[in-house]
């Protein structure tokens, strides 16, 4: 027989909670029989809280005894708890994979065959487009970011929406190759003083600051991984200037 749970959630035309939808998913997955209630407004939520003294919604039983919110339900079923907010380089981790797997199949698509030096170019090229556009989603929080650490930009602030068109735009004339000696000294002069600041923000003043490289509201921690950005675009401008030659 399959063991049963009841889970009180809030269910209403405006929201619908994600913790009660993660438990009911959850419940389901791990062989429950769940019985499903549903708080239909904000007020019959209120009401139900103050009415059994909880916190919060949802809140679960297992064969008639109470468990607890969501959290408890992990806990009960001997999974981890979900992640918390805090420092993470997956934004980072995530964007470098998936550039990183386009330069693979673009490079396939177009000659037939992996070219090493084609599929570093446009991982690094497609790197600058993806981290670009996180930045140019949100030019002021992530401006707030970037003024903490970068040099140009506590001087002049209008430098942090500078740079931003200049990774994104460098990253897409980088791959065509196209106004290579206009387009490769920027970004060679604007990763040079992003690696300079990064270095004398981190490794000499020992701050602890969170990376501007995924736009605002950045959870990703300024260190190594924000200076090998810069370094990735050190590297491409420097290649595109030889290969103009």
């Amino acid at each position: 027989m399959k063991k049963h749970a009841t889970i009180t959630r809030m269910v209403t035309p405006d929201h619908l909670c994600p913790w009660g939808i993660k438990a009911l998913d959850l419940l389901k997955r791990s062989g429950y029989e769940v019985e499903d209630h549903h708080l239909k407004t904000m007020d019959a939520n209120e009401a139900y809280k103050k009415e059994h003294g909880y916190d919060e919604t949802p809140q679960i039983f297992i064969e008639g005894e109470h468990l607890g919110g969501y959290d408890h339900l992990r806990e009960h079923l001997g999974k981890d708890p979900d992640p918390k907010e805090g420092e993470t380089y997956q934004p980072v981790i995530a964007i470098f994979a998936v550039t990183f797997l386009m330069a693979l199949t673009t490079t396939w698509a177009m000659l037939g065959a992996l070219n090493v030096i084609r599929v570093l170019e446009l991982f690094i090229a497609f790197s600058m487009c993806a981290l670009g556009i996180q930045k140019l989603q949100d030019l002021k929080g992530y401006a707030t970011g970037f003024v903490q650490y970068d040099l140009v930009a506590q001087r002049y602030v209008p430098y942090a929406y500078v740079y931003a068109c200049i990774e994104a735009g460098g990253g897409i004339l980088m791959i065509a190759g196209l106004l290579t000696w206009i387009v490769a000294p920027l970004v060679l002069i604007a990763s040079g003083i992003g690696a300079v600041s990064i270095i004398k923000a981190v490794y000499i003043d020992k701050r602890t600051l969170k990376c501007a490289c995924v736009g605002g509201d950045s959870s990703v921690p300024l260190g190594f991984i924000s200076l090998t950005e810069n370094l990735m675009m050190i590297a491409m401008a420097v290649w595109m200037m030889v290969k103009a030659l």
